[in-house]
């Protein structure tokens, strides 16, 4: 995570509201090169701990390379978006819950109907699958980033680590760059990862509905996953392109930006996305 006290936000941001469960929710995002009308939209969906800020300039960079327009937006509880109650516990199905009603319910009140491209990261990756299952006509194709398919001892062990540094560590303030509520950030996503009932999270049943192209990337110093997430995805799903990037850990965007970026935008060319 890097330390800079003012990281840039790749657009001016917005707000949009969408009803769950009867609750009303701000959702800050904003657009990329929203000039380019005709262009594909490209979706950017962070990481567990992430939000609109925190991708800083990559999602930009990305759209420009490929030609493409973007959405980046922070999910509930993150960023500038209506933070979680503090009572509140997420369940075992969030991701669940906002791939198939939160997203969908945002694209809609933004306006966005016909089927776009997904780029996700951890987690975020994970929203991206779902979605594409659940989905399919709304869905264009998706690049996952570092993303679960099931829970590794390597994921927990690390996630309990980010415990311990939240609690003894600077942690908390370096979040609180890019959150409004640090703790609904956190705690929304260490308590559910590290509730017993998590462990046996898993949505390898439902990759196997995905239809569209998948590029799935995983740097081989990831601290949270192993190539074995990867490898889970292209056994149910044949048409996924795996890339596996040196000297890179859980961020790829972060650790080598520039072959991420060659390697998506010749994916997302191959397959119809850039232009």
């Amino acid at each position: 995570m890097s330390s800079t006290a003012s990281p840039p936000r790749a657009a001016p941001t917005s707000f949009a509201e969408v009803v769950v469960d009867g609750r009303a929710l701000r959702i800050e995002y904003a657009w990329i090169a929203a000039a380019r009308a005709d262009a594909p939209l490209l979706v950017f969906l962070h990481e567990g701990l992430g939000s609109l800020a925190m991708w800083k300039d990559f999602p930009a960079a990305l759209c420009a390379a490929a030609g493409m327009r973007g959405l980046v937006y922070s999910r509930p509880g993150y960023g500038r978006s209506t933070p979680r109650v503090a009572e509140e516990r997420w369940p075992v199905d969030f991701m669940h819950r906002h791939a198939r009603i939160v997203l969908p319910a945002l694209l809609d009140n933004l306006g966005v109907h016909a089927p776009v491209w997904l780029f996700g990261h951890s987690d975020g990756g994970s929203i991206a699958l779902l979605f594409a299952a659940a989905l399919p006509a709304r869905t264009a194709g998706i690049v996952v980033v570092a993303p679960h398919i099931m829970v590794e001892d390597v994921s927990i062990t690390s996630i309990d680590a980010a415990r311990r540094a939240y609690a003894n560590t600077d942690l908390r303030q370096r979040l609180a760059r890019y959150h409004d509520d640090p703790d609904s950030a956190f705690r929304g996503w260490n308590d559910v990862w590290l509730d017993p009932a998590f462990r046996s999270w898993s949505i390898e049943a439902e990759v196997r509905a995905i239809a569209c192209p998948v590029l799935a990337v995983q740097g081989h110093d990831d601290e949270y996953g192993t190539m074995a997430q990867l490898d889970g995805i292209a056994q149910r799903l044949p048409q996924t392109q795996r890339v596996r990037l040196a000297a890179a850990g859980h961020s790829p965007h972060r650790d080598q930006p520039a072959l991420l970026i060659a390697a998506v935008v010749a994916f997302l060319r191959r397959h119809g996305g850039g232009c």
